[in-house]
């Protein structure tokens, strides 16, 4: 099994952020906290083996794809080839939050971590934590929910599965997840903005954003 390691999400110990960041620089895979669920995630890099292994331990069909959390709003501009005014407008109003966009993606997002049609989904998780891990890390973080496919999310560090921490390298507990509930997603690659999920924040609030 796993290491598990308790923390606070908004007030992380270095020590804490500093093996996180360790175990992503060697390809490792991790069980995080964020605002909205538990993920288990890896470095967003190329040819990390990492990437293949959520998969396996997830049981989720490697057809799919994983979004990537990120640590800056910049960070947009950066893995984004081209902003729409909705992609700008809606990351104004709810980042950090537990907002996902779907846009189109830049050269620095590599092949394996597109979706067929070239998008790629990032958020700026309203997590300390995280946004700190992925900032050491000097990278976006690929991360899905922590539970098998198929599975309710995890909301808390004691109610993420047991193969799943078996199959990280490391697990960071941070008690229950604040907002409990998955983000919205929102596809901003067109003229027309799209809903493709609603979670925590509510489709009259995305609308009223872009009115």
């Amino acid at each position: 099994m796993g290491r598990i390691v308790t923390v606070d999400q908004e007030f992380p110990e270095r020590a804490v952020v500093d093996e996180a960041v360790a175990v992503l620089a060697f390809g490792g895979v991790l069980v995080m906290p964020t605002d909205s669920v538990y993920g288990i995630g890896c470095a967003a890099t190329p040819n990390n083996p990492g990437h293949g292994r959520i998969f396996g331990i997830k049981r989720r069909d490697l057809s799919q794809t994983l979004p990537w959390l990120i640590a800056d709003a910049g960070d947009l501009m950066r893995y984004a080839a081209e902003l729409t005014p909705a992609a700008v407008a809606l990351a104004t109003a709810f980042w950090p939050g537990a907002l996902t966009l779907v846009v189109r993606a830049s050269d620095e997002v590599a092949p394996e971590y597109r979706n067929a049609d070239g998008t790629i989904a990032l958020r700026l998780p309203d997590s300390n934590l995280v946004r700190e891990i992925a900032r050491r890390a000097g990278c976006a973080l690929a991360t899905t929910s922590a539970n098998m496919h198929g599975e309710a999310a995890a909301t808390s560090g004691a109610s993420v599965e047991r193969a799943i921490v078996a199959g990280a390298d490391l697990t960071l507990d941070a008690g229950p997840a604040p907002i409990a509930i998955a983000s919205t997603i929102v596809d901003v690659t067109g003229a027309k903005p799209r809903i493709l999920r609603e979670g925590a924040i509510p489709r009259a609030a995305i609308i009223a954003a872009l009115s």
